[in-house]
């Protein structure tokens, strides 16, 4: 299949929003893991937007990943697919990248179907498989299932920053590498 390229790439947040967070399973793992992603996306330069379902119902993004995406990159939808909405698909669009790594919630509803979407408009999806999540493990393991017979890579978050480092011995590396060998 491919790798993740540092180049290609483009980070969705999807829906990681106050009111919703408490009823996902492993809530504050999953958003320490998309934390995680957002943070190194930042410093190696991969630009991210991020989702908001109807923000008057189900609240903001969650403060320790807002402060990960500038401000204008937040988008409000109320199609479950952010593909469907056409603001969110044109700047999608208008990035140029070809391959999305998909993060946030809920993995069986608006991730799913974001990613079914960018699968059938030939983006190249990624899955990282900590960084998402449902208010049912049993709905999360359907989807990601799913979406791997659908053609989406399911990676982890340390695949997804080896491959976009690309190498050891760079400044990039040693300040992203820093705790992870115990």
């Amino acid at each position: 299949m491919m790798l993740v390229k540092q180049m290609d790439s483009l980070v969705l947040l999807i829906d990681m929003q106050e009111k919703l967070a408490p009823a996902i399973e492993q809530g504050k793992e999953v958003e320490q893991a998309a934390a995680w992603v957002l943070q190194i996306a930042v410093q190696l330069g991969v630009p991210v937007l991020a989702t908001e379902q109807y923000p008057q119902g189900l609240g903001v993004t969650l403060p320790a990943l807002a402060e990960l995406v500038p401000e204008d990159h937040v988008m409000e939808k109320i199609h479950f697919s952010a593909l469907r909405e056409p603001l969110i698909a044109e700047r999608l669009k208008l990035s140029g990248k070809s391959q999305l790594v998909i993060i946030g919630t809920e993995t069986h509803v608006c991730v799913l179907q974001t990613a079914m979407d960018a699968l059938a408009a030939g983006y190249q999806v990624f899955i990282v498989e900590e960084a998402v999540g449902s208010r049912t493990e049993q709905n999360r393991q359907l989807a990601l299932l799913r979406l791997q017979q659908a053609g989406a890579q399911i990676i982890s978050k340390e695949m997804l920053a080896f491959e976009w480092l690309d190498k050891a011995g760079t400044d990039s590396f040693r300040t992203i590498s820093k705790g992870w060998i115990r």
